[in-house]
């Protein structure tokens, strides 16, 4: 006995799911094992990784300098050593700055003694606040109690030993050797860390063809033009993006300095740089940088105006830049999802401390240009990126899958401001349907899901009623067209153009007939062409498939249909059995014109499947479609006007 006929469609499924379940634990453990690694080597990776944040800010410069025809050592040098002497410069400046503002800060103690007081009396002038601070005073005083009860030794009884004395261990005054031994030790720590930065810059700046042509040679050179295209563009992109995002920090970390010089705060060269730094941190950077100068201002005040004048320097120049200069400097998104920055804020903080919190988005903006070029680390940019998802096919499938109606006629709306409805419906709608046809075909979309996805469908096209349709434009023509109207018993294509659409038919005139091929995904289908052509003042009617039956078509006879449009889904439609649908509805329907949409079909398979059919023409668009009846509408209107009474199809579409 053969074997039952979904064994050989569940075993593959089976085999697929295995691997892919396989791939993604091995996924899983590789990420986790670089998290690991991240982890415990962070004094190794945090070095290298700001020299390749770096390395793409200063290459732009060294570009430069090599198109006026300085070697490659030579310019690299040059950008280097400039690059460290501003450093040094401003490092300078820095630890001037807060000596002085350690040696001034016993000051400000009278000022800040006296706002607290203020504060105080502010507090306690208020009955509620008032009542709520002897609340947590009183508990406060009942902890103590309990704690000094708790640590009090026990009383000494007659005989008893007396009480110990207490021992106080000091440790002896430092020496100048180990003083200057904690000094040396505390500073060379940074020194150490800005050599690796130093060497591994200038090697990657002077290597960098060469890391490209590894790193493509590491990712794969089955497709060489492409891959080295899309390195070659990322690594520009990422150039000009973090060179960019550096100068405009740099000029807001200038401005507060020189605005705090003005506004008279102490150290406006060290909040300047605060501000540079925190200006790399998303969303909270700028006021993050804020709280320090705005705290030491109502230190140096005896008012409330510098500090109030800080607040709002910060304030004024985080709106300018975040919402007018980043968006036409360099766009104001970032390729990440606004999730995506805070939890990258947040895993690279836990990481590697506050270096991590600064380097965060960088970085991750890094990973993501890497998942979009990169096959392999695709899934950085499907869980770190700010595209979509899901593609609008596929937002649609799923929303019909969960039968919500609502979100797909909102997401309808929104492709309405820029396109027309029966472009939404050919580009979209269908192309949805055609994932639900193929799930079909692989046995996973049972009837039951079929029927719900039709009504679902139905509520969608009457959510989008109230929107008018734009005249399909002409039809391109084919290179190698369908069949010729005329030509032989063989159906003809449809691209004919809309002029204009014909006149607005009666209530009770349904001249076309849009019927399913084989089930609801079909009568999906002929629903939205049904809409269409009813906005373009031709009357439709959708029947089922179980219309093409014995116990239904007898009930067609009669009905006097002017024209039929038969619905399927993509090329899966057997040509024998179309043409035996046609064959029954000629029988009954012998002066109707019947064609037949092969919704979303390749044009050769549309092809070949009208040579083997008898319909009037053939389509594969509901634009084409249109077009058609649109034609065929104005060129029956002088009979239709004319004649006694032709019958026609009545009844709701």
């Amino acid at each position: 006995m053969s074997e039952p006929l979904d064994v050989p469609l569940t075993r593959p499924t089976e085999e697929r799911d295995a691997t892919r379940t396989l791939d993604t634990l091995a996924t899983l453990m590789i990420s986790a094992l670089c998290i690991l690694a991240l982890y415990v080597a962070k004094s190794v990776f945090v070095p290298i990784a700001i020299a390749v944040l770096l390395s793409f800010v200063l290459s732009l410069p060294v570009r430069l300098l090599r198109r006026i025809g300085l070697n490659r050592v030579v310019a690299v040098l040059i950008v280097v050593i400039a690059s460290l002497a501003v450093t040094f410069a401003i490092s300078a400046a820095l630890t001037r700055q807060v000596t002085e503002l350690a040696v001034d800060l016993p000051k400000y103690q009278a000022t800040i003694t006296s706002k607290a007081g203020s504060l105080r009396e502010m507090v306690f002038a208020n009955g509620l606040m008032e009542k709520g601070a002897s609340i947590f005073k009183g508990l406060g005083a009942l902890g103590q109690k309990k704690d000094d009860a708790a640590s009090a030794p026990p009383a000494l009884g007659r005989g008893d030993e007396p009480r110990p004395i207490p021992v106080e261990v000091r440790e002896a005054e430092p020496s100048p050797l180990s003083m200057l031994q904690t000094i040396v030790g505390t500073a060379l720590s940074p020194l150490e860390t800005i050599a690796i930065v130093v060497i591994f810059v200038i090697f990657i700046l002077l290597q960098r063809e060469d890391l490209r042509n590894r790193f493509i040679s590491l990712v794969g050179t089955r497709d060489l033009q492409r891959t080295t295209v899309a390195m070659n563009d990322a690594a520009g992109r990422l150039s000009r993006f973090f060179l960019a995002q550096t100068l405009l920090n740099a000029a807001f970390g200038v401005v507060v300095a020189v605005g705090l010089y003005a506004i008279g705060v102490p150290g406006p060269l060290l909040f300047g740089m605060i501000g540079f730094l925190m200006r790399f941190v998303p969303y909270i950077g700028a006021i993050v940088a804020a709280g320090l100068p705005v705290a030491l201002a109502a230190a140096v005040d005896p008012g409330w105006t510098m500090a109030l004048e800080t607040l709002a320097l910060f304030l004024v120049l985080e709106l300018a830049v975040g919402q007018f200069i980043e968006p036409l400097l360099y766009g104001r998104n970032t390729g990440l999802s606004p999730i995506a920055v805070v939890v990258a804020a947040t895993f690279w903080t836990w990481l590697w401390g506050p270096i991590g919190l600064v380097l965060a988005t960088p970085l991750t903006v890094c990973l993501v240009v890497l998942g979009r070029h990169v096959e392999q680390l695709n899934f950085l940019d499907v869980i770190l990126g700010d595209a979509p998802a899901l593609t609008p096919v596929e937002h649609f499938y799923q929303r019909m899958l969960v039968s919500d109606a609502s979100e797909v006629a909102d997401q309808a709306e929104a492709f309405l401001k820029t396109g027309s409805l029966i472009a939404y419906y050919d580009e979209v709608a269908l192309n949805g349907l055609l994932m639900a046809e193929s799930d079909f075909r692989r046995g996973v979309l049972h009837e039951s899901r079929q029927k719900r996805i039709k009504e679902t469908i139905d509520e969608m096209i009457d959510d989008l009623d109230d929107h008018a349709d734009a005249p399909p434009a002409p039809a391109q023509p084919r290179e190698t067209p369908i069949a010729e109207i005329g030509a032989s018993d063989a159906p003809a294509a449809v691209g004919a153009p809309l002029d204009q659409a014909p006149p607005e038919q009666g209530p009770a005139r349904k001249p076309v007939l849009c019927i399913a091929g084989r089930h609801p995904l079909d009568e999906a289908a002929a629903g939205l062409l049904a809409q269409i052509l009813e906005k373009h003042g031709i009357g439709a009617k959708v029947e089922p498939a179980d219309i093409l039956r014995i116990g239904g078509i007898l009930n067609l006879a009669g009905s006097g249909a002017q024209m039929i449009c038969l619905s399927y889904l993509g090329s899966e439609a057997g040509a024998a059995q179309v043409r035996y649908a046609i064959r029954r509805l000629r029988r009954r329907l012998p002066d109707a014109k019947i064609i037949v949409g092969f919704w979303r079909c390749e044009a050769e398979r549309a092809s070949e499947l009208c040579g083997q059919i008898r319909a009037d023409a053939c389509v594969t668009s509901l634009s084409e479609a249109t077009a058609f009846f649109v034609a065929e509408a104005k060129a029956q209107e002088p009979a239709v006007a004319h004649a006694p009474a032709m019958p026609i199809l009545a009844g709701a579409a």
